[in-house]
């Protein structure tokens, strides 16, 4: 089984990245921002972690308030740097550890911790500061491990709370420890805070001490943390600095009694930037594996002719799923009717997709991975009925197909 190496904490601040990319680690006021981080990233080296699942918060970069989850896990093999205004940052993709982030969300749901998912999406500096200076980069090399991200909706409320946070943790660390590969080693990151406040009149306000008492709490008596409101949090350690409520699933993936090996502040502007590493000390039974990982799956096998619309169909047909969802889209539609092939292959469709999609291949679509509402969205495009498309699946003629029916009727989900 995988194991749990242990925590890290570590602030997110744009400030951190800035410092990077712009060689300032000699410079006196950004100096300590490296040495702290350095020890972070000696440690992750030494501990040889190979995987960092890593807690973060989006600033409404590739998150927005149209569709704003409490909890969206990563399922994807690749995480790129997002434009957050000035261009995206020239810092190298995290590899995506695809199989053990599958199971987390399987896992968790089945604790009854209601994931979103997300892929293909570029990740802000509530991700890429804080991991550019933890993962190890020894004599030039690239850190070879993988990411997890999990992105918490900590800026629009309703919000998860404290305790729900730490609750989350916790189901985490089974999720985590019950996958079946013992060359695995963990650390759980969790970014943000520590005190600010960047809105408003209160923009500017810190308070070091609230921070101290902070991760005080956090290390020895994490449960105390979760009784406070988000309006308490934001009172004592600054409207945004509410976010350190995302340390506390870091804290609860971790075994009750932990080893502080490293803590740090430094408050050089707007945040208290803070580093932290507990290692986790083992003391739980020994985790197995989860034998009832995939119990509300299982028997779906047996029904022929069904293709459940699992993560792995879903990331193997991303490409063409977009593509037929897009249809929706009139200028997108436009082109498809006008200029076919240029649009498949500037979507970058394979030659197998483009064939599939070209000759309306509706049951081998489906076997390949797509979604049965994108093909819906495509024969509407063609002027095609959504019976039409029931009977090919079934090897039918549409006589045959309407004789099977109570009522035989012709609909699709066109405009006409």
């Amino acid at each position: 089984m995988a194991k749990i190496i242990g925590g890290i904490g570590a602030s997110h601040s744009p400030t951190i990245a800035f410092a990077k990319d712009t060689n300032k680690g000699s410079d006196a006021a950004w100096k300590p921002i490296f040495d702290d981080f350095s020890v972070l990233q000696n440690w992750v080296h030494d501990q040889k972690v190979n995987v960092l699942f890593l807690i973060f918060n989006d600033h409404i970069t590739s998150f927005f308030f149209d569709h704003y989850s409490p909890f969206t896990l990563g399922v994807d093999d690749s995480y790129q740097t997002a434009d957050e205004g000035g261009g995206a940052r020239d810092y190298p993709p995290a590899s995506g550890h695809v199989a053990l982030s599958r199971h987390i969300a399987q896992s968790m749901m089945n604790a009854e911790f209601d994931l979103a998912t997300f892929q293909k999406k570029p990740l802000d500096h509530g991700f890429f500061s804080p991991f550019s200076m933890i993962a190890p980069e020894k004599d030039g090399a690239a850190w070879k491990g993988t990411v997890v991200p999990l992105q918490v909706g900590v800026l629009q409320f309703p919000a998860p709370t404290a305790k729900r946070c730490y609750q989350f943790g916790k189901a985490l660390r089974k999720a985590i420890q019950s996958f079946p590969d013992e060359n695995m080693r963990v650390a759980i990151v969790a970014t943000g805070g520590l005190s600010h406040q960047v809105h408003g009149e209160r923009c500017g306000f810190n308070d070091e001490a609230w921070d101290n008492e902070f991760l005080d709490a956090l290390e020895a008596n994490p449960d105390a943390l979760t009784k406070l409101t988000h309006a308490e949090y934001a009172t004592k350690g600054g409207f945004e600095g509410a976010e350190v409520i995302m340390w506390l699933i870091m804290r609860g993936a971790l075994s009750d009694k932990v080893k502080p090996v490293h803590r740090s502040t430094y408050l050089p502007s707007m945040t208290n930037i803070a580093t932290v590493i507990y290692e986790d000390t083992e003391s739980v039974e020994p985790v197995v594996e989860d034998t009832q990982l995939t119990h509300q799956l299982d028997g779906l096998e047996k029904l022929q002719g069904t293709y459940p619309f699992t993560l792995e169909r879903s990331h193997k047909a991303y490409r063409l799923n977009l593509f037929l969802r897009n249809l929706s889209d009139p200028l997108h539609r436009e082109r498809f009717l006008s200029e076919k092939e240029e649009l498949m292959t500037e979507c970058q469709l394979t030659k197998e997709e483009k064939d599939m999609v070209r000759e309306l291949k509706w049951i081998e679509m489906i076997q390949y991975g797509a979604i049965f509402f994108g093909l819906e969205k495509l024969s509407a495009v063609m002027g095609k009925s959504n019976p039409e498309i029931y009977a090919s699946m079934r090897g039918e003629t549409m006589a045959q197909f309407q004789a099977s029916r109570k009522v035989s009727m012709q609909y699709s989900v066109g405009k006409k």
